[in-house]
């Protein structure tokens, strides 16, 4: 997740908009709850909110789920912005966004699910899963265990980086001495494991690793047997193993800015960050032939690089409301779900027990977020209040996503956007940390499709 991402937008004035900003027809009947004028109205604000000259979103994928069923779904934009004479490509609710962090807590529940064959405990010692002692050498005494990774308390930090290719070992990164261990930069020197929140790529690598040494799979693969096989979806961590007409429905991540720089040109083109796939198709991690498997699952991004529609999201959602239940197959257990949506950290307000990122991280739980519509903390998701939630933020590459659902009462909304003409540090939120925009489009789904009772 970018962690410097903060936004404002000015609210958006309904009227007409571009054709490929209107809302694409939802393929089934799931959104058909929502009573047609309301329908009508959602689509219009959020096409307009997907065009505001201001801050255009290069595309949009939405969702509402009320009362555990799809409430609403909206798709806004294009997944492919012409180039080099190729054709757009409109968003649909079947395509997939490299959706960021969110693959944090989808990764999560693959790991429960381990938790519950036995595989793995949280709270034991991660250095005897993964076949190395792993110890911050500024306090060797401490065990680092699976539940300081799920709540970024482990003290691991992304100074150092946090992927290495297929040809590198964690082992090697990590064990002071090592020969990548350098300066040592990746272990934080003013807490010890438990002590002290900071949000951390790195753990999920590790976490990744964990999960390849005792499931004996490589972790894209063994995600898909966790997650994506049981629940149905289009989905996966490597492109370049997903079917063919998904990988023509993988959303190009874009921004108004070129690749590797804070240059930004609302006037400009739309530049491909990640993901486009319109003239080659995605390349396997290099030497992934030779790769060991348990030796660094960073190059499959348990961290990020999930692939996966709104859709398919709402699917995990619902899954998540039902208790652990898919079509009446049981992909895990009611204690698992109580376990991991618990409370684990809580930001202190002053400091003392975390970096809250000027006020956007204030609770967490096992491998997500917690919004608990606080104004103090900034933590509302809605204008007006009224969600709370858990779930999960994601940023990168364009890419800025939310999965919030509240459990209790079966409600919950996703949002993918693909990518934005300004830079979004301009346009704050103004009752959150999130992007101005991200609190339009979460409030106009909140009061339009899940506070109406059809």
């Amino acid at each position: 997740m970018n962690q410097g991402r903060r936004n404002i937008l000015g609210m958006a004035l309904l009227g007409m908009v571009d054709p490929l900003m209107a809302a694409t027809p939802s393929n089934g009947g799931a959104a058909a709850a929502l009573p047609a004028a309301l329908k009508t109205q959602l689509d219009r604000e959020l096409a307009t909110i997907a065009a505001n000259p201001a801050c255009e979103l290069a595309s949009l994928s939405v969702l509402a789920i009320r009362d555990g069923r799809v409430a609403y779904e909206g798709q806004f934009g294009r997944r492919f912005i012409s180039a080099g004479g190729l054709p757009d490509k409109p968003v649909d609710a079947n395509t997939l966004f490299r959706i960021a962090s969110i693959s944090k807590m989808m990764t999560t529940i693959g790991l429960m699910r381990l938790v519950e064959a036995g595989k793995v405990d949280l709270d034991a010692d991660v250095s005897g899963y993964l076949g190395f002692s792993l110890r911050n050498p500024h306090f060797p005494d401490q065990p680092i265990v699976l539940r300081h990774l799920l709540t970024h308390t482990s003290s691991l930090r992304d100074e150092a980086g946090y992927s290495w290719g297929l040809d590198t070992a964690l082992k090697d990164v990590l064990v002071p001495g090592s020969r990548l261990f350098g300066e040592g930069r990746m272990w934080a020197a003013n807490a010890g494991p438990g002590a002290y929140f900071t949000y951390c790529n790195l753990g999920w690598g590790v976490i990744g690793t964990i999960m390849e040494r005792v499931g004996g799979e490589r972790f894209d693969r063994l995600m898909r047997r966790l997650l994506v096989e049981p629940l149905g979806l289009h989905a996966g961590y490597n492109p370049s193993e997903l079917p063919a007409g998904d990988v023509a429905n993988i959303a190009a991540l874009y921004r108004k800015r070129t690749v590797d720089t804070e240059v930004w040109d609302a006037n400009g083109p739309w530049i491909a960050q990640v993901d486009d796939y319109s003239k080659t198709l995605p390349a396997a991690p290099a030497g992934i032939e030779r790769y060991v498997i348990g030796a660094n699952a960073t190059p499959f991004s348990p961290t990020g690089g999930l692939r996966i529609s709104a859709r398919d999201m709402g699917t995990v959602m619902r899954m998540l409301m039902n208790g652990g239940l898919h079509e009446g197959k049981r992909i895990l257990q009611q204690a698992s779900l109580d376990r991991m949506f618990s409370r684990q950290w809580t930001y202190d307000g002053k400091g003392g027990n975390g970096d809250s990122l000027d006020g956007l991280f204030n609770a967490w739980g096992l491998g997500n977020e917690q919004f608990p519509d606080d104004p103090a903390t900034r933590t509302r998701l809605v204008e007006g209040g009224g969600f709370a939630a858990v779930g999960h933020l994601g940023d990168a590459y364009g890419l800025m996503s939310v999965f919030a659902a509240d459990l209790k009462h079966r409600n919950g909304m996703v949002a993918l956007v693909g990518g934005t003409s300004t830079d979004p540090l301009a346009y704050k939120g103004t009752y959150s940390s999130l992007a101005r925009f991200q609190e339009q489009i979460l409030t106009a789904m909140h009061r339009r499709a899940i506070l109406v009772r059809a």
